[in-house]
């Protein structure tokens, strides 16, 4: 079951965001290249791929897993953020304005998670239900 993964909002937001954390990581220091600069690169870009990669898996719960990973690396980048920002690596503005894109894009994100999950839960009920009954007429 492809997904067109360009035109869903939470690709969309995760890719501004790789941009606007790619070009900031450009400005920390020297010393943290290897450090927190290669973290963060790692776990910004990690976002809009792996929902680009989920969205062509076949089943939704494929799909919910990459969309896991990519909230997990959205948490690991907000970390680094805020280990910017404690260290005035990073401007508070340029801290609250990255960080209040990232919210953004985790609470959409989330959102998005939680819709899938609800359709298995449904799944679940109706199956659930069908097997009692199933397990009713057996037992004659």
């Amino acid at each position: 079951m492809a997904r067109l993964y360009k035109k869903m909002e939470i690709f969309q937001l995760g890719y501004s965001l790789t941009v606007d954390v790619i070009k900031l990581v450009e400005k920390l220091p020297d010393k943290e290249k290897d450090n927190i600069a290669s973290q963060m690169r790692r776990a910004v870009t990690s976002i809009p791929v792996n929902i680009a990669e989920g969205s062509v898996k076949k089943s939704q719960k494929e799909f919910l897993n990459y969309l896991s990973h990519a909230y997990g690396s959205a948490k690991e980048l907000e970390v680094l953020l805020m280990l910017c920002r404690d260290l005035r690596y990073i401007p508070i503005k340029t801290f609250d304005r990255i960080h209040n894109d990232l919210d953004k894009l985790m609470a959409k994100l989330f959102g998005f998670m939680e819709n899938i999950e609800g359709r298995f839960e449904n799944k679940k009920r109706f199956f659930t239900k069908y097997k009692k009954r199933v397990n009713v007429r057996k037992n004659y």
